[in-house]
């Protein structure tokens, strides 16, 4: 039995590693009727082969378009594996929550979608506003749900200034110094965030997890 769950979780990985998301899911169920603990399957599989992935593109030895498609593979497991969690009323360990979105007049989302992929692997509950969201909804959203972290990504030069207004409400709002806020997209930089009042920077997925858990002070890992 051990052998066989050892099996399964490689092929779970394997099947995010090489951008299978019906493979994914095929492996998925039969984790399920193999009896393997569907978290295990998630993380020690599925959760296993982004990581893989995120290595190699931060070695720039993968790219932008494996990425996404290694996370869409990585969802398609997901999802039958948390009905399955869901049935069983098992409760899924969070490292944190992370509010994200893109902001107000953007309509982007693949930068974004990448980083949750990679932020749920990680472990962290993750809530996604979706995009063109206005400065006040994630204000109220943070007040609502008191994430750790807000995330906010901007892909235009001409949409970046909602991140500083984001964090201008906030402030107003009393609700500053309550979350910690990381900004992201091709119109952001490291100089921006320090403009803005944000705390972090990241240029690409596999930053945004990193400087997230830094942040939260999770250990590496």
């Amino acid at each position: 039995m051990e052998k066989q769950c050892a099996r399964i979780l490689q092929k779970l990985s394997k099947a995010v590693e090489e951008f299978d998301a019906d493979r994914a899911k095929e492996v998925a169920i039969e984790a399920i009727k193999a009896g393997l603990d569907p978290l295990t399957a998630i993380d020690e599989g599925l959760a296993k082969g982004i990581r893989v992935i995120g290595e190699l593109f931060e070695k720039k030895e993968a790219f932008l378009p494996e990425l996404i498609m290694a996370g869409e593979a990585m969802k398609a497991g997901t999802q039958v594996l948390m009905e399955e969690i869901q049935k069983r009323g098992l409760s899924v360990k969070k490292l944190g929550t992370v509010l994200i979105g893109t902001v107000h007049g953007d309509l982007h989302d693949i930068g974004k979608n990448i980083v949750i992929s990679m932020l749920e692997s990680a472990g962290f509950e993750v809530i996604d506003l979706g995009v063109d969201v206005a400065p006040e909804v994630f204000v109220k959203k943070v007040e609502e749900v008191q994430p750790g972290v807000v995330g906010m990504s901007a892909l235009l030069t001409t949409t970046a200034p909602g991140q500083e207004k984001v964090i201008k409400l906030l402030r107003d709002a009393g609700l500053r110094d309550k979350v910690k806020v990381i900004i992201g997209g091709a119109a952001t930089s490291e100089r921006w965030a320090d403009e803005i009042g944000a705390d972090a920077h990241a240029a690409d997925a596999v930053e945004a997890v990193r400087k997230i858990k830094a942040l939260l002070g999770i250990k590496q890992g």
